[in-house]
């Protein structure tokens, strides 16, 4: 189901790759299932559900908060500290079936993009390097991404419009003015 609003759906996946040196990392990727914007790229070496609530929280007071997010069925997102936040926020948790990635389709879309474009593309000598890169990736990829179900704009153009359309109101604490 392709959600029509904001903050309706927001999809979340980890994905793993390791430093030139072998050290194995994990980058926690979240994004808005409406209009495909990349919310989170978190690389961390170690990232239990603690710490995922921490970038949610974060994201939640600028953002505001989904009403859903679709998830696999990893340790972390089964973790009852991932479900007692959930709901004590109000928000469903849709748990995607094992074995079935493509339930949760445009995460598993922007995590190919990602991929390709970072982890494919460089060796990385430290987690720091990962961090940075990653953030120049996500506001490229957020800005000037073109998307055919967005009608061939990139998410955040896709935010502004729908945030003027709907006579500029804020999600949570972010206005139309940060998103410039």
């Amino acid at each position: 189901m392709v959600p029509t609003t904001l903050n309706e759906t927001w999809s979340m996946d980890f994905m793993c790759d390791t430093l030139k040196n072998g050290k194995r990392f994990r980058i926690l990727n979240v994004i808005d299932d409406c209009n495909r914007q990349a919310l989170i790229v978190k690389p961390k070496v170690i990232f239990p559900s603690e710490h995922v609530i921490s970038e949610l929280d974060n994201l939640v007071f600028y953002r505001g908060k989904p009403r859903n997010i679709r998830v696999d069925n990893g340790p972390e997102f089964m973790a009852k500290t991932f479900a007692k936040w959930c709901q004590d926020h109000n928000i469903q948790i849709k748990y995607i079936q094992p074995g079935k990635p493509q339930q949760n389709a445009f995460i598993e879309r922007f995590n190919r993009l990602y991929r390709e474009d970072v982890l494919d593309a460089y060796l990385f000598e430290d987690i720091q390097q990962v961090g940075d890169l990653s953030d120049q990736w996500k506001e490229d990829y957020n800005e000037n991404h073109p998307h055919g179900s967005l009608g061939g704009i990139s998410p955040r153009k896709y935010l502004r419009t729908e945030l003027t359309k709907n006579n500029n109101l804020n999600i949570g604490n972010m206005s139309i003015l940060s998103m410039s």
